[in-house]
């Protein structure tokens, strides 16, 4: 079996979000979302999220593209997950290009293509402006 792995916050879950999902589970059999915490979203990313872990975390379990979702905490876990699930392939968005590259050691990695139109930063931008 064949396991891949992800990471991210989710937070405002849209299409852009199920697109990831969908092509990272086509490289595996088995998808592990690291799920960013909302400690770690705040202390570490400075983001604050508008759904807690916990609903984030149920929305993600809903999805069929998602077996596991586990709890993201610090930026330093990433090896010591590869290792304990035994994971084949890392993806992540393209965003990151060349930011996790040490995990090639350990697995296979993979920058997927953003969708481009949409993300949680420009609806939460574009919800701004209705407001005003």
């Amino acid at each position: 079996m064949r396991k891949v792995i992800t990471y991210g916050t989710f937070d405002l879950l849209h299409y852009g979000h199920i697109n990831l999902l969908k092509r990272a589970k086509e490289r595996g059999d088995y998808l592990i979302v690291a799920l960013s915490t909302d400690e770690f979203n705040w202390n570490e990313k400075r983001k604050k999220c508008y759904f807690s872990y916990e609903k984030r975390k149920q929305i993600l379990e809903a999805i069929r593209y998602v077996d596991l979702v586990i709890p993201e905490e610090s930026w330093e876990q990433k090896i010591s997950d590869v290792k304990e699930f035994k994971v084949d392939t890392f993806v992540i968005g393209d965003d990151w290009e060349g930011k996790f590259d040490f995990l090639k050691e350990y697995c296979e990695v993979v920058y997927l293509p953003r969708t481009p139109e949409i993300s949680t930063t420009q609806i939460k931008q574009n919800l701004g402006e209705q407001k005003q």
